[in-house]
């Protein structure tokens, strides 16, 4: 019996957490006839109508073009952030550069809102020709993906035993060569934890790519928004839901495959020793 109503909690935990999403989906799958008849959840002549009109290309909307540039920018926002921060946290946690100092002041930096780093960016990547490039789009992704990745590997790091670096030391290996062949390996599935989160974060941000792009760069999440106006000022409820379905597929699709290497890099310094 206790398990039964253990389950039932969760099954409406699970309802209450995932339903904006539930109704989003069930909104995609109804036709414009339907959704101003029928608000509830229960599809009655399900239809594709919506996905064909996001996945139909012109001139003005092109949904593939938008998956194409979050998946070039986000890879380069999240392997940029974490090739940073890897030798940074290695610094910070061994050698106590700045671990009182310089991390507390990178971290504090995602409490600030990002609107206030809009301008200077923007007048700097147009004075750079960055401005609508998917470059321009991963480096800022990357500054933005930093702190995260940066708290993931210092905590990783510290996990791993002094030991290690001091018998590679007698055996000759370097900083580096203790970094890469030591510390990297061990630390893979926090490695994996901050990529994963990384792509994540840098796939679903918005402001810098409404900010920063026009056309040729636009991501997912703002080109989004561009399929949602109808012709006479109304919004295609339906079109809209499926533009978003289609958005979050990837970062959702990207966590429950890798859930198990997530959730085994967040415990494994709490079952530490």
């Amino acid at each position: 019996m206790l398990n039964l109503v253990r389950w039932i909690v969760f099954a409406l935990a699970a309802f209450a957490m995932n339903f904006p999403v539930i109704v989003t989906l069930v909104t995609s799958f109804k036709s414009a006839r339907e959704l101003s008849t029928n608000p509830g959840l229960l599809v009655k002549a399900p239809t594709l109508e919506s996905y064909l009109a996001v996945l139909q290309v012109s001139e003005r909307l092109n949904i593939f073009l938008y998956l194409a540039n979050s998946l070039i920018a986000a890879a380069i926002g999240t392997g940029i952030a974490v090739l940073l921060a890897l030798p940074t946290a290695y610094a910070m946690v061994r050698g106590r550069f700045g671990e009182r100092t310089l991390l507390p002041l990178i971290v504090n930096l995602r409490a600030v809102p990002l609107i206030i780093f809009a301008i200077p960016i923007y007048m700097m990547f147009q004075w750079l020709n960055l401005l609508d490039t998917r470059l321009g789009l991963g480096l800022v992704l990357a500054v933005v993906n930093v702190p995260l990745v940066l708290v993931i590997l210092v905590n990783a790091i510290s996990d791993v035993p002094v030991d290690l670096d001091e018998a590679a030391r007698m055996d000759g290996a370097s900083r580096t060569g203790i970094l890469l062949r030591i510390i990297a390996p061990v630390c893979r599935p926090a490695i994996a934890t901050s990529l994963i989160f990384g792509f994540i974060t840098a796939w679903n941000e918005f402001l810098f790519g409404l900010i920063l792009t026009t056309s040729k760069a636009v991501p997912v999440t703002v080109g989004a928004s561009f399929f949602f106006a109808t012709s006479a000022g109304g919004v295609q409820w339906g079109v809209a839901a499926a533009v978003m379905m289609i958005g979050a597929l990837p970062p959702m699709l990207l966590g429950l495959v890798m859930y198990r290497k997530i959730s085994s890099s967040m415990i494994g310094g709490a079952v530490k020793g």
